[in-house]
């Protein structure tokens, strides 16, 4: 395994750790998008299947287990972004575009370019009610962190193992750039910040409006 994808793979664990954290700490889950996190769990869900037929390492079946362990948690109010217009898409997509027309690799599929627009309730909610926890923005920069050393894994394998995958590569270019502006803020302005100002936070804006 080279360091990008374990490093890759503690930022995940990390965000995981401070989304439960968030939740522990303030016993509520206002601003934590709950249709993000069902796309999330139905990403992971459908990602390892493979669980109940393979077993490559106890590390790679326990990261597995905590992804699709941690599922929905829900802040109604503001959480309004239309999810169908997400999922329906991409499973057709998922059918006609995959490496080989078998269950798993279309479930395994669906769940690439799934995740790759899952954080956009969570953008869309911030968007709307222009304003995210200091812990809730930790939450995305370590969630954006973990695809973005991802990308470089594929690059370090491209070049190392001579292994590449156009589908997981495209899917995680989608989603880090979906992340740009928000990795921008976080950096400039501090662990805190406010979205409320469209100059601020223009170009993930004018991806939400297209949906």
């Amino acid at each position: 395994m080279n360091i990008f994808r374990l490093t890759g793979d503690l930022s995940h664990l990390a965000a995981i750790i401070i989304l439960l954290l968030k939740i522990w700490k303030t016993r509520s889950c206002a601003g934590i998008s709950g249709k993000s996190q069902i796309l999330f769990a139905l990403v992971f869900t459908s990602r390892y299947l493979d669980l109940l037929t393979a077993f490559i390492s106890f590390y790679n079946s326990s990261m597995k287990c905590v992804c699709v362990s941690v599922c929905a948690t829900y802040d109604g109010n503001h959480d309004t972004f239309r999810v169908e217009f997400l999922v329906v898409p991409i499973g057709g997509l998922a059918f006609l575009v995959n490496h080989d027309f078998s269950p798993l690799e279309i479930m395994w599929t669906f769940s690439i370019y799934l995740e790759s627009v899952s954080i956009l309730p969570q953008l869309f909610m911030i968007s709307k009610t222009g304003e995210a926890e200091t812990i809730t923005t930790h939450y995305l920069f370590f969630l954006g962190l973990y695809r973005a050393l991802y990308l470089i894994n594929w690059i370090w394998r491209f070049y190392f193992e001579g292994f590449f995958d156009m589908i997981a590569i495209v899917a995680g270019v989608v989603q880090t750039i979906l992340y740009c502006d928000f990795f921008y803020l976080y950096v400039t302005k501090g662990e805190c910040f406010w979205f409320g100002n469209p100059q601020m936070w223009s170009g993930t804006q004018n991806v939400l409006a297209l949906v």
